[in-house]
């Protein structure tokens, strides 16, 4: 909607009332130009604005209008009371908002019916349990027959009401009224007969007319499963009555038939979920009792007998599991319990006729025998069911590989402790082979490998626990070969590991005996060496097991001193092949036997300097011919320095600086000539070995001269050395020398300073320790207080 334009324009500017018929040329308070275009589309522009804010009023009057059409009528506030008080809304509610409901009106329908239902049922019970005895004969019938035909007829008047819960509900309590009238007839006219078989009759009876009741009034969903539940009843019970566990296996394993029939065959989902789950439970008791029975057979005709329940069992799970309507999951959990049961019938029953050492190993090979029928017989279409037999065959590979690793383990650590369990091996021999038919089923495959190196390891445990030691080793040799010319390098691999672990336990088995491990170490010693020859991927761990069997025939065949120069020589002579071979792998191994024979001689000061010194010079000389190892040659220094420094202390000598300041001297005029060959050399290089030579042996003197002179020559020199480095601001001497000073002036000091702490009362370390925590803790807080500072000088920025 337009508007009219006043009579009168104002300025655009100022505001100043303007005459609109005659608008002058310009404003004549604030001289604004008012002709023109640029002053016509200012004009203009005003106007439209002008329109603009009259239609927004308008817009806003008519949207108040069009909420107040929308809200529903408010009714009048209680007297007294606040609105909205009326209608059950709290303070916070927003206007017009409903109540939050937080029950369902069919949850509510449902509980009170089913209370309902509760309370009737009590209420019959203890009518007849208790007050059963004030009537007569006659009224007792009347009652009950009256009662149980009213709760039985009522459902079908309240179904054509269409009332179907409270129908359910009636129908219920009718339920409760047949079985009082079982109860009551047992007592009053069949008291004299057993109870169990009584209560047998009584339910099956029950059970029947139920399930036609259910069916007649086809509406009701409770009937059928009810009359489901009550049925799992009948056989167990009748069969308690003969006392026999094979009949009471025999009632639930039929009972769990008939429930498979059930949920097969019924036409209501409730019903059908009731049979399965009561048929599951029932099953399964069935089961692990007729388990039990076959376990614990006495005899053959025992085990038998028990093994005709677990295999009729099995077939009636296993035809279920056939059924195309079943689900996966559900056929594949059939499928494994089938298996854990056929395995338990057959293998019960060869457990009567074997030793107790070869029950476990009857139970595998059923489960193998088990597995091969999973694995090759059955349809790719039965891919589930292949499934669940290949699991629950695998669980009986599982628990018979628990019961064999101890004994497996004991054969392979300590041959001698063995007890002869020849079922262990058996076991890993069925391991062997079924993982190698995987091998060869899977190859090309992710699996194929990791199924070869199981049936690898568990063929060289089969073949070696009950075998001599001969066997062992030549296990080993196959194994090294086989590492050689495998294509596969996940099956190299383990073949090495598994031959370096049965190497160790064969030495270990006969260390005692100097002349048999000698004999053991030279074996192993050639089939190292052949495979580093061989093979040049495992070259790593070859080189280092060939080493290792070269120390251990030093270290057992030679006395501890003669055996630490051969260990020094069997490093130097692999420091020499790590020269020459690829990758280098003797250069670890030679570094610990060197180690090792330095270990050997640490008892003698003189033939331990003269390892110390032979290790130094090896060390040069690797340094010197391998340029990436040059940094050896820092070691190869201590080595050297270590060694002059033991054989002059095993010397006896009292001034070491005779023998150490030429040393000194000469080291530190090639250091000197380096550096100025070289600026950027470093002092620690430079200087460091020959001023090291010298002080470090003298300070280790002076603590224990108890005279004045060496101290003060040690002071006095390691003061030059200290001024010499500031001067021309190096790091080596620097340090060096104030770190000798100090620790000589110390010890000058010691005996002053054990004096004076001798002479302070005690509790003067009290004092200082606790004026130094005080100021610790004014510092901390200063310190938290500048933070806080710094924060609030922050959040004051804008």
């Amino acid at each position: 909607m337009e508007t009219t334009p006043p009579p009168h324009d104002r300025c655009p500017a100022c505001g100043t009332w303007l005459p609109a018929t005659a608008p002058p040329p310009a404003c004549p308070r604030c001289a604004l130009p008012l002709t023109g275009p640029v002053a016509e589309e200012l004009r203009a522009t005003d106007r439209a604005l002008l329109r603009l804010d009259s239609e927004r009023g308008r817009l806003l009057v008519r949207r108040g209008e069009l909420l107040a059409l929308l809200r529903p009528p408010q009714p009048p506030a209680p007297r007294g009371g606040r609105p909205g008080a009326a209608w059950g809304r709290g303070p916070g509610a927003p206007g017009g908002a409903a109540p939050r409901r937080e029950a369902s009106p069919h949850a509510v329908q449902n509980l009170l019916l089913a209370l309902g239902g509760v309370l009737l049922a009590v209420a019959a019970t203890a009518f007849t349990v208790i007050s059963w005895g004030h009537l007569g004969i006659g009224g007792r019938a009347a009652v009950l027959a009256a009662l149980t035909l009213a709760a039985t007829g009522a459902p079908a008047l309240l179904l054509r009401r269409g009332l179907t819960a409270t129908a359910e509900v009636v129908a219920c309590l009718g339920l409760v009224l047949l079985l009082l009238d079982a109860y009551a007839l047992h007592r009053v006219a069949l008291s004299g007969t057993d109870g169990l078989r009584y209560a047998a009759v009584s339910l099956a009876v029950v059970t029947a007319l139920w399930a036609g009741y259910g069916k007649a009034l086809g509406r009701l969903a409770l009937p059928a499963p009810f009359a489901v539940l009550i049925g799992q009843l009948p056989l167990p019970l009748w069969a308690s009555a003969t006392e026999s566990a094979y009949g009471v296996t025999s009632a639930l394993l039929v009972t769990a038939a008939l429930d498979a029939v059930a949920a097969l065959r019924s036409g209501g989902r409730g019903t059908r979920i009731t049979a399965a789950c009561a048929g599951t439970a029932v099953g399964a008791a069935g089961l692990l009792t007729a388990g039990g029975l076959s376990f614990s057979a006495a005899d053959a005709g025992a085990a038998l007998r028990a093994g005709a329940l677990l295999l009729g069992a099995a077939a009636v799970a296993l035809a279920v599991a056939l059924r195309r309507t079943v689900p996966a999951a559900v056929a594949g959990t059939l499928s494994g319990g089938v298996a854990l049961t056929v395995v338990g019938a057959v293998g019960g029953l060869a457990r009567t006729a074997v030793p107790g050492g070869w029950v476990v190993p009857g139970y595998l090979v059923c489960a193998a025998l088990v597995l091969g029928f999973a694995a090759f017989a059955v349809p790719v279409r039965l891919r589930p069911v292949a499934a669940g037999l290949g699991a629950g065959a695998a669980a009986v590979h599982a628990l018979a590989l628990l019961w064999a690793l101890p004994s497996l383990a004991v054969g392979v650590l300590r041959p001698d402790a063995w007890e002869g369990r020849y079922g262990a091996v058996v076991v890993a021999g069925v391991f062997a082979a079924e993982l190698a038919a995987a091998a060869r089923l899977h190859r090309g495959t992710a699996y194929g490998p990791v199924a070869a190196c199981g049936a690898l390891v568990s063929a060289a445990l089969a073949v070696c626990v009950p075998g001599p030691l001969p066997l062992r080793l030549v296990v080993v040799a196959a194994l090294l070969a086989l590492s050689a010319r495998a294509l596969a390098r996940a099956l190299a691999w383990t073949a090495l590991a598994a031959a370096c672990g049965l190497a160790a336990t064969a030495v270990a088995w006969v260390h005692p005996e100097r002349t048999a491990t000698l004999t053991v170490l030279a074996v192993l010693l050639a089939c190292f060496g052949a495979l580093y020859a061989a093979a040049a991927r495992t070259r790593a761990v070859t080189a280092a097991a060939t080493v290792v069997c070269a120390a251990g025939l030093a270290w057992i065949g030679l006395p501890a001193h003669a055996a630490a120069f051969t260990l020094l020589a069997i490093a130097a002579a692999a420091q020499s092949a790590a020269l020459r071979a690829p990758g280098r792998p003797f250069e670890d191994p030679g570094h610990a036997a060197a180690l090792l024979g330095v270990v050997l001689v640490a008892d003698d000061p003189a033939l331990l300097a003269l390892a110390l010194a032979l290790t130094g010079v090896l060390t040069a000389a690797v340094a010197a011919l391998r340029a990436d190892r040059r940094w050896l040659g820092y070691v190869a220094t201590c080595l050297l320095t270590a060694a002059s420094w033991v054989r002059l202390a095993a010397s006896g000598v009292g001034a070491p600086e005779a023998y150490t300041l030429p040393v000194t001297v000469a080291a530190l005029a090639l250091g000197a000539l380096r550096r100025r060959r070289d600026p950027a050399f470093s002092s620690w290089a430079a200087y460091a070995p020959g001023l090291a030579a010298t002080l470090l042996p003298s300070l280790a003197a002076a603590w224990g001269d108890p005279g004045w002179g060496r101290p003060l020559c040690l002071g006095a020199a390691s003061l030059t050395v200290l001024l010499l480095g500031a001067r021309h601001r190096l790091a080596a001497p620097l340090l060096l020398g104030s770190a000798v000073l100090a620790l000589d002036a110390l010890h000058e000091l010691a005996p002053y300073l054990a004096q004076a702490l001798g002479a302070v009362p005690r509790w003067v370390p009290l004092a200082l320790a606790g004026v130094l925590l005080l100021g610790i803790g004014a510092t901390y807080e200063r310190r938290l207080r500048d933070v806080r500072r710094v924060r609030e000088a922050l959040g004051r920025l804008r």
